[in-house]
């Protein structure tokens, strides 16, 4: 029985090694074990875990030790497969069913410590595509599986240097002509373009996706928009499509979280389907966004937090672009519409989302963005109402229901108007 350190460990470390600095981030340590049997891992202690193919994990370091093993397609889509698991496969038939060349790769356990101190086992010249940057599929079985199509979009989101080799990109576009994308469940669609988003650079990721011809299968409302233009005044970039990717970008330098990259994603996707004869203006594309964000929501069962921030970002960015001409009684509105008082912490998110789609434009990327603070501040002066005690008044003075709820909205707009130097709401503006 012989184990061995495989995949995405290896790769990273002969890239740090070669960049002479230490990695940069936490990796999961992948092992192959060549010429075992379930039953002996079982007997050395190993916790069996795999649902689909023979998965363990080690009993001090709890790392996943997965028998070697090849696959045989029977279906469509992603879990056609019949896994075949015995002593007998050998590391080169274990690497010869992964995804990319610079995945495939590996190394016998011989140091702990640095896993990339033996002798790299490299069939599939995976070393040569990370020196010459390229994404490179290993055999013609990356056809079998069409979740490699994803999974090579999002390492070109991790990477962005490295191209994808023309051979791989003719297959991908082979799979996609012959619908091997359409049979791709939502889970695992939301599961890597949730993980390409939170990339270095989440752009490349629907670059290739575009390439290929796969975003108009999984995401029509977004493919749609590249083409469709807009007032250069505002966006000089003048592409929707393209103004989309700088603002994924932007998203990705100020290291937002996965609800705000979500939600720069769906903001403007009401601008694919505005009438041709009004462009390049998108009068409500605001509420066109949030109609079709929901479809999108519902077909990838997208998670909650990301649905609900997505949601208030496609409605009110534009209302939060011009809030710097709002008085306090339209800030308070604003910030009600918003659910901000109840939910301050995503509010935050949603005004971080609007900083990237205004900073996310052609020779804008550097401008201020003093709508986040103002507002922010407005929503201070807001929640230092004492909200009880004004209900308490207020029922005492007879008054319940939507009238204690005026009371306190009211007294919103006061402290708002005096924070704004405006001691009647009247002269703040409305």
């Amino acid at each position: 029985m012989k184990t061995y350190l495989v995949g995405g460990a290896v790769r990273d470390a002969l890239m740090a090694r070669a960049a002479s600095t230490p990695e940069t981030s936490h990796v999961d340590r992948d092992w192959v074990v060549v010429g075992a049997t379930p039953e002996a891992m079982v007997q050395q202690g190993f916790l069996p875990v795999g649902r689909d193919f023979p998965v363990f994990l080690h009993p001090v370091t709890r790392e996943e030790h997965a028998l070697a093993r090849t696959e045989r397609k029977t279906s469509p889509g992603y879990r056609g497969f019949v896994v075949h698991s015995e002593p007998g496969v050998t590391l080169e038939d274990d690497l010869a069913r992964r995804d990319l060349t610079i995945n495939a790769m590996a190394v016998a356990a011989v140091d702990a410590n640095d896993p990339a101190s033996g002798p790299i086992i490299d069939p599939h010249h995976g070393q040569r595509d990370l020196q010459q940057r390229v994404l490179r599929h290993v055999t013609d079985a990356f056809t079998e599986d069409p979740v490699r199509i994803l999974r090579l979009a999002r390492f070109a989101a991790r990477f962005p240097d490295f191209s994808v080799a023309p051979e791989t990109l003719d297959l991908m576009l082979h799979m996609v002509e012959h619908g091997e994308v359409d049979h791709l469940v939502a889970e695992r669609v939301w599961q890597e373009l949730a993980r390409g988003l939170m990339e270095q650079r989440p752009s490349r990721m629907f670059d290739v996706l575009r390439d290929c011809g796969a975003l108009k299968r999984l995401l029509p409302e977004v493919d749609r928009l590249w083409g469709v233009p807009q007032r250069a005044e505002y966006h000089p970039e003048i592409d929707t499509g393209v103004h989309l990717m700088m603002v994924l970008d932007m998203s990705a330098r100020l290291a937002a979280p996965l609800p705000v990259r979500f939600a720069c994603l769906g903001h403007d996707l009401g601008k694919g389907s505005t009438p041709a004869d009004v462009l390049p203006r998108h009068i409500g594309h605001e509420e066109r966004s949030a109609r079709l964000l929901k479809g999108v929501c519902e077909r990838l069962r997208v998670p909650v937090d990301c649905r609900e921030l997505a949601d208030v970002v496609a409605r009110e960015h534009g209302n939060i672009h011009r809030s710097e001409t709002l008085g306090a009684a339209a800030l308070v509105r604003l910030l009600e519409r918003c659910d901000a008082l109840r939910k301050p912490a995503r509010f935050h998110d949603v005004l971080l989302a609007c900083e990237c789609d205004a900073r996310g434009r052609l020779g804008m990327s550097e401008i201020a963005y003093p709508q986040r603070a103002r507002l922010a501040q407005a929503l201070v002066w807001a929640q230092s109402v004492d909200t009880a005690r004004i209900a308490a008044q207020a029922q005492a003075d007879g008054l319940s229901g939507p009238k204690v709820g005026d009371q306190i909205h009211k007294a919103r707009v006061m402290a708002v108007a005096q924070g704004l130097g405006a001691a009647d709401p009247a002269v703040a503006g409305d």
